[in-house]
């Protein structure tokens, strides 16, 4: 629920109070709801140009950073294969690795997981909503 959808609801409920008359309560809260949806449209209008911007920089590091990011993120969950295998032949180096990975990720501020997590939805929501409009292949 967006902080428009928040406002809306509301809104409508007191034009509902406030307007006797059918036909101009019905008219205003069709202005409401174009109101609505124009804001929002602008909005992902904006977030996509950027990301469209950015994923047609002639920049390499620009234009590939979020795939790179998630090619770390697959090696990360991947490393699970080797390290059953370790696991298997030398139980102590395996959590020996485990125990140090732990350390190293604990070490990282919260601040920068929410930033992550942040980014990583906000796009995956842009690049789905530019695959269901068209404007992304």
């Amino acid at each position: 629920m967006s902080i428009i959808d928040g406002i809306i609801g509301p809104l409508a409920r007191i034009i509902d109070k406030v307007v006797p008359d059918p036909a101009a309560r019905d008219a205003a809260k069709l202005e409401l709801i174009r109101m609505e949806g124009g804001q929002e449209l602008e909005a992902i209008r904006v977030q996509m140009s950027a990301i469209l911007a950015e994923a047609a920089s002639a920049d390499p590091w620009t234009s590939r950073a979020r795939p790179s990011f998630l090619y770390v993120m697959y090696a990360l969950l991947l490393w699970a294969i080797p390290m059953g295998l370790i696991a298997a032949v030398r139980p102590q180096a395996a959590d020996a690795i485990a125990r140090g990975m732990s350390a190293y990720l604990n070490g990282l501020p919260e601040p920068l997981y929410a930033l992550f997590a942040t980014g990583y939805l906000g796009y995956t929501a842009a690049r789905a909503w530019g695959k269901a409009k068209g404007v992304e292949r």
